[in-house]
C-alpha cells in the first residue's frame, strides 16, 4: 500500500489483535456502565449500543467505503480505506481494521455516546457498540477465511461473497444483513434453474 515498509506495517493486522485490544476495553466499559445505571437500563443501553453499531456498520460500508472518486487523492484514499480489500479479498492481514484507525474511531464514538447518553449510559452504549464492532470484525474475517458449517454462517458468507464477486452495490451489512432488506440493498434472490 505504501512505498515505505514501516508505513505499510500500520495497514496490516493479525485477526487476534482485535479481541486482544477490544475485549478488555469492552469489559471495562460494561463494568463502568453496570455500576452507574440500574440493571434493566444497563441491558437496554447495551442493546442500543449494538443496534447503533449495526447501523454504523451498514452506513459506513455503503456511504464511506463505497464512495469511489474517479481519480486523484480521493481515489487513492478510497483504495486505501476499502478498495484494497476488494482488490485482495483473501489477504488475511487486511480483513480487520488496523488499530491505527479502529482505536481513534472507537474513542470518538465512545465520546459521542458519553455526550448523548450520559456517564453510565454512555459507557454501557459504548460497550454494546464495541461488542458489535468486535463481532463484525471477527465475522468478516471468518466469512473470508473460515468454513461456516451452520446455516447462519453459510448465509453470511454467501451474501458477503456475492457483494465481493457479483455486485458490490448490494450486501453492505456483513454481520447484520437485515439492514440491506430495510434499506433496499439486499442482493437479488437467485432464480432456480
Amino acid at each position: 500500500m505504501f512505498d515505505r515498509p514501516w508505513m505499510d506495517r500500520f495497514t496490516r493486522v493479525h485477526v487476534a489483535v482485535v479481541p486482544l485490544l477490544f475485549v478488555p476495553a469492552i469489559l471495562i466499559m460494561a463494568y463502568t456502565g453496570a455500576t452507574n445505571t440500574s440493571t434493566w437500563r444497563f441491558f437496554a443501553y447495551l442493546a442500543v449500543g449494538y443496534v447503533l453499531w449495526t447501523l454504523t456498520e451498514y452506513w459506513l460500508h455503503r456511504v464511506v467505503f463505497h464512495f469511489e472518486p474517479e481519480d486523484g487523492f480521493g481515489a487513492r484514499m478510497h483504495w486505501m480505506i476499502h478498495g484494497v480489500h476488494h482488490d485482495h479479498p483473501n489477504d488475511p492481514m487486511r480483513l480487520v481494521m488496523p488499530p491505527s484507525a479502529s482505536i481513534p474511531l472507537a474513542t470518538l464514538f465512545a465520546a459521542i455516546w458519553q455526550v448523548v447518553f450520559g456517564y453510565g449510559g454512555g459507557w454501557a452504549v459504548s460497550a454494546g457498540f464495541l461488542a458489535g464492532y468486535l463481532a463484525y470484525d471477527l465475522t468478516h474475517y471468518f466469512v473470508h477465511h473460515g468454513k461456516p458449517r451452520g446455516p447462519i454462517g453459510r448465509k453470511l458468507r454467501e451474501l458477503h461473497m456475492r457483494h465481493h464477486f457479483e455486485d458490490d452495490t448490494t450486501g453492505y451489512g456483513v454481520s447484520a444483513p437485515y439492514w440491506d432488506r430495510v434499506f433496499g440493498t439486499a442482493p437479488k434472490r437467485r432464480r432456480a434453474r
